[in-house]
Parts: C-alpha cells; structure tokens; sequence
C-alpha cells in the first residue's frame, strides 16, 4: 500500500477529511526567507513560471564533512592530508539515492518538474506559482524594493518535516539577483581605457618632486611637514618576487602545481595580453599548455554599467587580467586554469567550484570578489560551504578577498566583515601598504587609505575614508576552532578576518597590462591597479610554491597558519614605510591633454575600528607571506 493510501485511510478512519486534517508538519530551510523584507512594499500576486535551485546536504549531515574536512586539515591529526579522490569523495559524501528520491518526490508531488544534478547537489525545479507556493509551504508575491520588482516568499520556505537537514539552501524563489563585484580599485569606469600619468617612480621612493619635477609646474607642499615621494609606477613580477621570495631557496617557481581563478565572464584578449605584459617587464610569457580556460556556454547580466544588480562585464575583464598576471608573476611556471562564471550570481559562481572540485586539477583556487557586509551575506552559505569543504577534503586550497571598504563602516554605518571571504573554511587575504625597493620588501602597514587632493596651493581633505582592506569580525559566522585553539580572541564571537594580508594599496599597487577600449578603439596598455583583489592572486602564487615544495596539495590552510602562530609570515608593523604618497594622474584618465590632478593618499591614516599590532591583528591577520611560508 502506497504512503499516499495510508494517509488517506487513516484520516478516513479518524473521521477526517482531507479539508479539515491538520497540515502535516514542515522544516524551515536555512536562510530562505528575504533579509530585505522590512523594508520592501507588496504589489500583487507573484505570476509566471518559478525556477529554483534546491540544494541537499551531503551524506551523513554537513557536520560530518566538516568533521573529515578538519581532520585532513589538522597538523597532528592521524587524518592530516590524507585527501580524497573525486570519486571517494562522491561516493562518501554525495546525497543518498533515498535522500534525492524523497526530495524530488516531494516537489513532483506538488506539481513541479525537477531535474537532478548528476553529483546530487542539487535539484534544479521548474512550475506554476502555485505549485511552487505548495511546495514550500509560501506565499509567493511581487515586491519592489531598492529600486526594483521582484517575486519572492512573504517568509521562510519549508520542507517536510520528514527532509529536516537533508536541504541547506534554496534559490530561485526570491528573484532579486544575488550579485558579487571584483575586489579591485581601478580609478576609472570598468569599460573606460585608462592610463596612469607618468609622474611615478619605478621603486618605492624613487621618484620625487625634487628629483622629477611636475610636468605643469605645480608646487607640490609637503604634507604634515614631511616630503613625500611620488607613489611607484607599479610593482611588476620581478619586483614582487624579489620582495616577497627574497632568501627564497630550491628553485621554486610553481612547476607542477595549477593554480585556478574564478571571476565571471571572460576577457576574449586574456592570453594575449598576459603574455605581452609579461615580455615587457622581464618575465617569460606562458609557454604552450600553461594557460587553459574552462568557459561556460552562454553569459547572462551582462549589463555593462553594473547597475540594477548586472555585472558589468567589462569590469570583471579587468579584474580577470590583474588575477592572471599576478598568478604568473609570483609562480612563473605554474599552470593557470581560468574558470568564468556565466555571470556574478551566486548560484553561476558556485558551478565553477564544482567544475574545479570535480576535475580535481587545481591545487588553490584564488577568488577577488565577494558581496559587501555581513547582512549581504548569501542565502547559499551552507552551499558555499559544502563546496569549499568539498575542496578541502581532496586537498585543494580556497583563498579570497577580504575587500575594499575597510571594516564597512563607512559604507554601512557599523563594522562589518564580507563574505565569502569570512567563511571559516577559505583562507581570507587582507591588503597591505607594501614599500618595495632594490633592497626588496624594507616596510609594510595596513592599507586604510585617506585621500588629501591640492586645492589653492595646500592638501585639502577628501574625507577621512577612501578605502582600506576589509577586517574585523562577523556577525554571523561563528569564530572557527583553529582561531580560538590559537588565542584569537573575537569580541563579539565571530571569524576574525583577514588571516593573512598581502600588497593591496592601489599607491604601492601592481602594474598590469590590458587590452582597453579608447576613443571607441581597442588598444593595449599599461595602468598600476590594487585591491585586495591584488592580495588574493599574490599569496595563492607564494602559496603555489608552497606547494611544489611539498609535492601535494595542501587543502585548507587555516589549520596550518593559526597552529604555527603565523610561521612564515612577515609580521606587519607599520615599521619601514612613511605617512603617504603623491599620486599624479591625468584630468581624463588618458592623457595630458585635460590637465594633472594631484593628490596624497595616506598608508594607514584613515579611522577605523581596524589596527596594526604585533601578530595577528583585525588589519593584516599573521602579516605576508615570505620564503619562509614556502619551506
């Protein structure tokens, strides 16, 4: 007898109807009900066709892979590094044939069509408003709220009581756009050329008004009575290598080891311009095999002005060539496997980490992009979580960006951490002010900038914030074990971010070369850019060495830095750097022909909750990686 004709005959027997039974008992996904509901107004009935993406739990509970995730991660545990296969990996931790069975037969059952992901991730469902309403226990509406009209639930989705945990997220029900943005501070529109004025020294205080006097014969006062030198070029490969693998021994260089990107899109230029910007400042260009890509087959929110929740294509163009050639420079040898996002959506940019756990040839992923604050966080944590535990279980490492806007105070009225750079299971990269001289890396403090522009012949303040890497602690993932095992004491009991930091001040920023769009024409060039999208590539490149010296994969790293007090790692005290730099740059971003704009841009001088201290601290977590970090 089916479960249907049970239900049924006892309600007959109990003298119940199907009108008058009370409904059975439901679950609350995690998560799914709308954090902008408070603030939106309703407009009428939600109509058309609802897609969505249910995604399962792994085998056994979350906890249980994050308890091997842990294990293989953990110096001293009888698990450490002893990674899994895809294949064991699947046939551990993938969703049970039962699980997917109950899961799908409950939403074909309310009339939904449902197709599942062949590694029982997911499952992608399609139907009616109502069948979607009766699915997940909702009421689905049309709601506008900043600036915009979507359909979404008035609550929390649900399933049946009986599939509590089996689900840990849902997307879809709620169609507002779900956006990341590239890490980087580029000082132009992200589908404008630009070009850096060449006022600018080729080292850290190379160059100054003394000994390269303004092209206008602007007087340039001294600020806070000191003179400052002009801000560098632009660090190049040999550069950073010189300062950050200084003492460097063995000959590494990140043979046999791959290093993956994600961004969305894809620049059509990206090989050509990596190997041209490589030429030119002393490297060598990838050789046949080194650079590979892996694209999807169509894009979507591409909106090119990133506004209304679109992703502005060409800014991630940018953003894609500074992750490349940075990866390159730190480990000249290693392969560079791109993974694009369809689009900077959530749920596009978790199928690229599904491509890269399940080809398994990555080794470290980096990642330069990210949402801002915590009440931005995704409605997927646990599905981003699954995939990096995913990764850390086979060994592969995940690294982000902390972001720009410091502890986002500024921008959202209290401190707060983005994601996905504070989940506890990938390793955050915070920005430094970094000075690079002949002598190599001679002084570093945290990039917390404030901008001063020359107005009537003085330095003027611009505002006490202009950007600084991201810091602090969450307000809504709690502090991980391996950072309190290690005395990292949260205030409010959150992850402590950053757990590492390296060169993000677009003043002491990397130069990169680009195929542009000027005047309506495509045209290669050079401008100096930073970021904690520039911090992210660099210290998975110095991670790359790591790893060939270790001959496998090192998954999570947390574990391994937080245990070791932040061996290997150059701790960041503010010591061997000045106040500030002048930056020149042209009126128009192009050329001389609409005057200079001159500006200082201080090193940590802006006010935030986030200091500079010895060890870890909230600005640059254990400081920069260094040639002690590879051996």
């Amino acid at each position: 007898m089916s479960l249907t004709v049970i239900a049924t005959t006892l309600a007959v027997l109990g003298g119940g109807t199907a009108a008058n039974a009370s409904p059975p008992p439901t679950a609350p996904i995690p998560n799914s009900s709308p954090g902008w509901l408070t603030h939106a107004a309703k407009v009428g009935p939600a109509t058309g066709n609802v897609q969505a993406r249910v995604y399962l739990a792994p085998n056994g509970g979350l906890a249980a892979l994050q308890s091997f995730a842990a294990a293989v991660s953990t110096p001293g545990s009888s698990q450490y590094r002893q990674f899994l296969t895809p294949a064991q990996y699947h046939a551990r931790f993938d969703a049970g044939t039962s699980t997917v069975s109950a899961v799908t037969g409950w939403l074909t059952g309310a009339g939904l069509k449902a197709s599942v992901d062949p590694q029982h991730r997911y499952v992608d469902v399609s139907g009616g408003v109502g069948a979607a309403n009766k699915a997940f226990g909702v009421t689905l509406s049309k709601y506008t709220h900043d600036g915009q009209t979507v359909q979404a639930p008035s609550g929390a989705a649900s399933t049946p009581a009986s599939l509590s945990g089996a689900v840990i997220a849902v997307s879809g029900l709620d169609t507002t756009p779900q956006v990341v943005a590239p890490q980087t501070q580029k000082p132009a529109p992200p589908d404008a050329g630009f070009r850096n004025a060449p006022i600018c020294g080729e080292w850290y205080g190379s160059a100054t008004p003394a000994n390269m006097p303004t092209p206008d014969n602007t007087v340039l006062p001294e600020f806070d009575g000191a003179s400052l030198a002009y801000s560098p070029c632009g660090y190049t490969g040999p550069q950073l290598r010189a300062a950050y693998e200084k003492g460097l021994t063995g000959g590494y260089d990140g043979s046999g080891v791959t290093v993956a990107i994600t961004d969305a899109y894809a620049s059509p230029t990206i090989e050509q311009d990596a190997n041209r910007y490589a030429t030119d400042t002393g490297d060598k260009p990838f050789a046949a095999g080194q650079f590979s890509q892996s694209l999807p087959g169509s894009y979507t929110h591409v909106n090119s002005n990133a506004s209304h929740n679109q992703c502005g294509m060409p800014g991630w163009y940018g953003e894609e060539t500074l992750d490349v050639e940075a990866v390159h420079a730190m480990a000249p040898a290693a392969n560079v496997r791109y993974y694009a996002a369809k689009s900077c959506t959530d749920p596009d940019l978790l199928d690229t980490f599904n491509r890269i756990n399940d080809e398994n040839l990555a080794n470290i992923v980096t990642n330069s992009w990210g949402a801002v604050g915590d009440a931005a966080k995704p409605a997927l944590t646990l599905a981003y979580d699954t995939a990096f535990l995913q990764g850390a279980a086979q060994g592969i490492s995940y690294v982000f960006s902390t972001g720009d806007n410091g502890d986002e105070a500024t921008a959202l009225g209290t401190p707060q951490t983005d994601f996905p750079a504070s989940d506890p299971y990938v390793t955050a990269v915070g920005g430094t002010s970094t000075a690079i001289t002949p002598d190599g890396l001679v002084g570093q403090t945290g990039w917390q900038t404030s901008k001063y522009s020359l107005t009537d012949g003085g330095w003027v303040s611009a505002g006490d914030f202009l950007y600084g890497g991201g810091g602090g602690y969450s307000s809504n993932i709690p502090e991980p074990t391996y950072q309190k095992d290690a005395g990292i004491v949260s205030p409010n009991g959150g992850r402590a971010v950053p757990d590492v930091a390296m060169d993000a001040d677009p003043t002491t920023g990397m130069l990169v070369g680009q195929t542009q769009t000027f005047t309506g024409k495509a045209a290669y060039d050079t401008y100096r850019i930073g970021g904690t999208s520039l911090a992210s590539p660099l210290f998975a490149g110095i991670t790359a060495l790591k790893i060939q010296a270790s001959g496998h994969g090192l998954g999570l790293l947390n574990p391994l830095i937080y245990s070791s007090h932040g061996a290997g790692f150059t701790d960041v005290t503010g010591a061997g750097i000045g106040t500030g730099a002048i930056r020149v740059d042209f009126v128009n971003g192009v050329d001389a022909s609409g005057g200079y704009a001159y500006s200082v841009r201080t090193f940590d001088g802006a006010t935030t909750s986030l200091k500079v201290g010895a060890g870890w601290d909230d600005e640059t977590g254990w400081g920069s990686a260094s040639a002690a970090w590879v051996h």
